[in-house]
């Protein structure tokens, strides 16, 4: 028995001899995988120094880039540097301050929050993500669920820099909606870093209204290239007895007024004229012909008359 309890003694005080720095940091962040690129502000990073329970756990970078954790005398800058830099920085710190001899640090970063994208317009879900690793212009409009049905011909990606005095001023790249998605052209589908926004424009619309079987607005597609004949299409055709003449009313130049134009839509019909380009918010208005209206009008109620009676012969009194 005296054996037992000397033994025991002996292992206990074996255990207590061991360095208590040889012993793993407590894991509470097992799950901070994030891919490793630089650290921006406001990012939540998960720090780990083994025998130092009081630098253990996730601590967020200040707006101004700066870390502060407990027993340090001072900040540490972390933007721009990557997880591994921080790791040292902190057991520099650690080994001025006298806290440690020999620190054992790791860090990793819970959460990006210095690297937003934003997508917004027309698109099915605007949102806003954190660039996280490699990230594309299709990648950020999958998140968005792709465009809507009144998406514009173009994607409008604005790329910010700073300019010398310290502003953030941005850079437009203009990105064709037919040479990403339906040419797929790989020098298209730029990179994203954070900072960027996405806008896509709605679609410019044309209007008809008059003697047509279908009045509306209709979107501009491919460009400019929209024609009085592809409206009177798009909106199933003319009614009977529509007029030679129609009118393209458009505000140019900032005027508060439209300038109403001509078109000779019968030439045009016959192919004697060439067709109209129209141009995002113009109103076509067709007229309807209301001589010849009102004379088949009176001609349908004559032979509706005549066919009512039961001889088919009028008799005047």
């Amino acid at each position: 028995m005296r054996l037992a309890v000397i033994f025991i003694s002996f292992t206990l005080g074996l255990q207590a001899q061991i360095p208590r720095a040889m012993s793993p940091a407590p894991s509470l962040n097992p799950d901070a995988t994030l891919p490793a690129q630089p650290i921006g502000p406001n990012d939540l990073l998960w720090v780990s120094v083994a025998d130092c329970p009081e630098l253990t756990g996730n601590f967020r970078v200040s707006s101004n880039g700066m870390l502060a954790l407990p027993l340090l005398r001072e900040r540490i800058s972390v933007a721009g540097k990557y997880p591994s830099d921080v790791e040292t920085a902190i057991a520099d710190a650690l080994v001025k301050d006298e806290i440690l001899v020999r620190p054992v640090v790791t860090v990793s970063v819970a959460e990006y929050r210095s690297v937003p994208v934003s997508v917004l317009g027309a698109v099915k879900h605007p949102i806003t993500f954190q660039a996280v690793g490699i990230v594309t212009l299709l990648d950020a409009l999958t998140k968005a669920e792709g465009l809507s049905a009144d998406a514009g011909p173009e994607i409008l990606v604005t790329k910010p820099q700073r300019a010398q005095d310290g502003e953030s001023t941005g850079i437009v790249q203009r990105i064709p909606v037919k040479g990403l998605i339906d040419d797929a052209n790989p020098l298209l589908n730029v990179r994203l870093f954070g900072g960027e926004e996405i806008r896509v424009p709605p679609a410019g619309r044309v209007y008809v209204v008059g003697n047509v079987k279908k009045s509306g607005s209709f979107p501009i597609q491919d460009g400019n290239d929209v024609t009085v004949l592809k409206v009177i299409a798009l909106s199933e055709g003319l009614l009977p007895y529509s007029n030679k003449e129609a009118y393209i009313y458009r505000r140019e130049g900032g005027k508060q007024n439209r300038d109403e134009i001509r078109v000779e839509l019968n030439r045009i019909l016959e192919r004697k004229a060439p067709d109209v380009r129209l141009e995002a918010n113009d109103i076509l208005y067709i007229p309807d012909n209301k001589g010849r209206k009102l004379a088949a009008q009176t001609l349908d109620r004559i032979a509706g008359f005549g066919t009512s009676t039961a001889s088919g012969v009028l008799i005047w009194h």
